[in-house]
């Protein structure tokens, strides 16, 4: 049963992580939460296993995304290269960060991290294009706040780069499909990271390799490769603001669930 509701979960995020450019880490996280919370793991233990977990199936997610959108010619790999530069450095910053805020602390802070999200989505505030796109070290600067702040949260950091990218006048198909490209690295970096520190943690269930556990990996990543590719044509087919106000109701449940 708790298979199945990883498939369904991985299908979600993948149509996510196409339609909006993020990596479904928004909705994986929390929806780990509960099912952790609901296999008696420790709470100690289990907002790490679900951001690591999260991260790690980013990777896959991302993969699939990024070749949809490159196949459309909307990814823009100059940017990508130097925010990955900053990248990098912020995740595994980012990670550090994670583990050394207890459990309970980590889940609230994620719990207000999702209404915020949910609030920006429920009025689509977007930074107006005032600017243009920044050089070599702007980019490599904004890629390793990201990096660093997708990182805690458990996300591809598709939630700040689009917003990002678009106040720095990118059409925003191409936005959301340069934001894709930098997921993989934040995933990739921030999953690396989070099995690294969490080795031979003793809280961690079987079946875990530092805080990713590979049961939820798999079943996530098994939908989500296929529906990444879906969403991602979606966004280049129809406007998603009924669906992102939908989105948003779902986030708000699930981050005042987490703080009270």
């Amino acid at each position: 049963m708790e298979f199945l509701l990883y498939l369904v979960l991985g299908a979600a995020a993948g149509v996510l992580a196409g339609l909006f450019g993020v990596g479904g880490g928004i909705i994986i996280v929390p929806v780990l939460v509960l099912s952790f919370t609901a296999q008696g793991i420790d709470p100690q233990v289990l907002t790490h296993l679900a951001v690591g977990t999260s991260l790690a199936t980013i990777v896959f997610t991302s993969i699939n995304s990024v070749m949809e959108h490159h196949r459309k010619g909307a990814v823009q790999w100059s940017i990508v290269a130097w925010m990955t530069v900053g990248i990098l450095l912020g995740a595994g910053l980012g990670s550090l960060t994670a583990a050394s805020i207890q459990g309970p602390m980590l889940q609230k802070i994620i719990g207000v991290f999702a209404i915020v999200i949910a609030i920006q989505m429920a009025l689509d505030l977007k930074p107006s294009a005032s600017r243009a796109v920044p050089g070599k070290l702007g980019l490599t600067t904004a890629g390793g706040v990201i990096g660093w702040a997708s990182a805690i949260f458990g996300i591809g950091g598709g939630t700040l780069n689009v917003p990002f990218l678009t106040w720095r006048s990118l059409p925003m198909q191409q936005a959301v499909a340069t934001s894709s490209a930098c997921g993989l690295p934040i995933a990739a970096a921030s999953a690396l990271s989070f099995m690294l520190i969490g080795w031979r943690q003793p809280q961690l269930p079987e079946w875990s390799l530092g805080y990713v556990y590979l049961p939820a990996m798999v079943g996530v990543a098994l939908t989500s490769m296929f529906f990444a590719r879906f969403g991602a044509r979606l966004a280049h087919r129809l406007s998603p603001r009924l669906l992102k106000r939908l989105f948003a109701l779902l986030l708000l449940g699930v981050g005042v669930s987490f703080l009270v």
